[in-house]
């Protein structure tokens, strides 16, 4: 046991005073079995002995610097290996980091970063805690600046932090200039084919508004949606006001679908303009004078939306004007244009969603049937006999209880008779029968087809005849010998009592004729103290044309005075 107490005593010398003195140092390795002063050898294995001395605090400052990402707790343990693997991590994400992107790292690059941090951490921590260090270096040191050096990354993250918020921020300034731009390019074009595009930039604004409410764009979105309404109802501050309704309502729209705290006082102040551009609009258009419209579209959206509006309640008025101005035109030298223009007046006032204005339909209506006549009148008068005859015709068969429905008539049949003989159209037939003498005027049918009468000149009107039974019709140069000859025959006859005067005769087939009878016309001047007569017949045109120039299958009277039933 001696030995052992010396090797005991040897040791503690050498912990006191180190390796130096006069004490010789420990054995290089126990005694070998069977020495004196050793007992037999344990019956089990020996355990491992404990950490060397400092250990955890040599684990905790290489875990501290592995931590950094610097691989500097490898280098202090001499693992290059392990420490160039640090490195490469760190500049793996230093290369997809940098320059920062608005999106950051990717996650997943992130997350495999950070595992190799802590694995080195893990490693290194263990390594250094079952190893003798070799070198000069202090673990309290170590681990104080393994503290220190982890601001590194820390403020690191946070230095990039800030560069990806500012480039996240650049980001959407240039989408704020992208919107702008697309608003640039579509105030260029009609609403209609811009709309798409304002569209996208509204997309753009209410995106940085709502999605980004405290980045450096959405701050300037309210003076770029102002921007935005400028360019919209453009049309309007040029007083293009129907050009501007379609605009004025897709910015009254936009309440629906963006943040009132954006829009701001922009909500409410398309209505103003779109009540004034929709009754400006309208009252241009009334009478059918705008482009094919009405008015009653822009006239009845305005009483609609904006009844109480100062714009609505000058409708009743503008209309009832307007109606008044076409009654007067009536007069002037356009009558056809003032009615339609109030047809289209009183069909307006009609469609519109006010009692008020419907009542002004009736005095447009009024207006009508004074202008239909004058209509026809003054076709007459302007010698477009077969308009004017369609004209009186439909105000005679319309408007029956009106008193000019007789003279519409004759004007009719004049402009009708006008139409094959142009001198019955100077002037217009009087309103009134002439007084004093009557001559009678005894018309014959010898036609087999029945024949309608028109005649017009100091009296106008018409009669018919029916067809003559037996009759046939007559070579050229036999009708005028022949016609109304036969003895015995019975013809239809038809006796008129005219004054004296100018008339002029249409004379026109009907029941009876072939597609080839021909209307036929003539003139005669009935003087005071005889009886005329005139017969109808139809002669048939020669095979060889040897009977032209005269028309085929005409009907053609035989127009002759008689004085007391003699011949003259």
């Amino acid at each position: 046991m001696e030995s052992g107490d010396r090797y005991a005593a040897a040791g503690q010398g050498a912990g006191g005073a180190g390796f130096g003195g006069d004490v010789p140092p420990p054995p290089d390795g126990p005694p070998a079995f069977g020495s004196s002063g050793f007992g037999p050898p344990p019956s089990r294995p020996p355990t491992v002995g404990p950490p060397p001395p400092g250990a955890p605090l040599r684990a905790v400052a290489v875990a501290l610097l592995n931590l950094t990402g610097l691989g500097l707790g490898y280098a202090l343990l001499g693992r290059w290996a392990r420490a160039a693997v640090c490195w490469a991590a760190t500049a793996v994400l230093l290369r997809v980091a940098l320059p920062a992107d608005p999106d950051g790292v990717p996650g997943g690059v992130l997350v495999g970063y950070l595992l190799v941090l802590v694995l080195a951490a893990v490693d290194g921590g263990r390594i250094a805690r079952r190893s003798v260090l070799g070198g000069a270096w202090r673990p309290g040191l170590a681990v104080g600046l393994g503290v220190v050096l982890l601001a590194v990354p820390a403020g690191g993250a946070v230095v990039y932090g800030s560069a990806r918020d500012e480039a996240r921020e650049q980001m959407l300034l240039e989408r704020l200039e992208a919107g702008d731009e697309r608003v640039a390019t579509a105030s260029q074009q009609p609403f209609g084919a811009a709309k798409g595009e304002y569209g996208k930039a509204l997309d753009v604004y209410r995106a940085l508004g709502e999605d980004h409410p405290d980045s450096r764009a959405a701050k300037l979105v309210p003076d770029r949606l102002k921007a935005y309404y400028d360019a919209v109802s453009a049309p309007y501050a040029k007083k293009r006001h129907c050009e501007a309704v379609a605009p004025l309502t897709h910015l009254r729209t936009l309440p629906d679908s963006v943040d009132g705290k954006l829009l701001g006082d922009l909500a409410a102040w398309p209505d103003e303009p779109l009540a004034e551009s929709l009754y400006a609009c309208g009252v241009s258009r009334l009478g059918g004078s705008g482009g094919g419209s009405d008015g009653s579209t822009e006239l009845g959206e305005l009483l609609r939306t904006f009844p109480d509006s100062a714009s609505a309640r000058q409708v009743g008025p503008a209309i009832g004007e307007r109606i008044k101005t076409q009654v007067a035109a009536l007069k002037g030298a356009e009558p056809c244009a003032a009615t339609q223009v109030l047809r289209g007046l009183g069909a307006t006032a009609s469609r519109l969603p006010s009692e008020g204005v419907k009542a002004l339909s009736a005095d447009a209506d009024e207006g009508v049937v004074d202008g239909v006549y004058a209509c026809g009148v003054d076709q007459f008068k302007d010698e477009k006999f077969g308009d004017a005859r369609t004209t009186l015709t439909d105000f005679a068969r319309t408007y029956k209880s009106d008193g000019r429905v007789r003279q519409a008539r004759n004007i009719a049949i004049a402009a009708e008779i006008a139409e094959d003989r142009p001198a019955a159209g100077k002037r217009l037939p009087p309103s009134k029968r002439p007084g004093g003498a009557r001559m009678e005027l005894v018309i014959s049918n010898d036609a087999p087809n029945t024949v309608e009468v028109l005649y017009t000149g100091p009296v106008t009107g018409t009669v018919s005849l029916r067809a003559c039974a037996g009759c046939e019709r007559y070579s050229a140069s036999e009708g005028a010998r022949r016609a109304c000859g036969a003895s015995g025959r019975s013809y239809p006859k038809a006796r008129l009592q005219l004054p004296p005067g100018e008339y002029h005769f249409l004379y026109k087939h009907g029941t009876g004729a072939t597609a080839g009878v021909d209307s036929y016309s003539s003139g005669s001047k009935v003087q005071p103290g005889y009886t005329y007569t005139s017969c109808t017949y139809v002669i048939e045109r020669d095979p060889f044309g040897l009977d032209l120039p005269l028309l085929p299958d005409p009907v053609e009277p035989v127009f002759s005075p008689w004085d007391g039933g003699s011949s003259r």
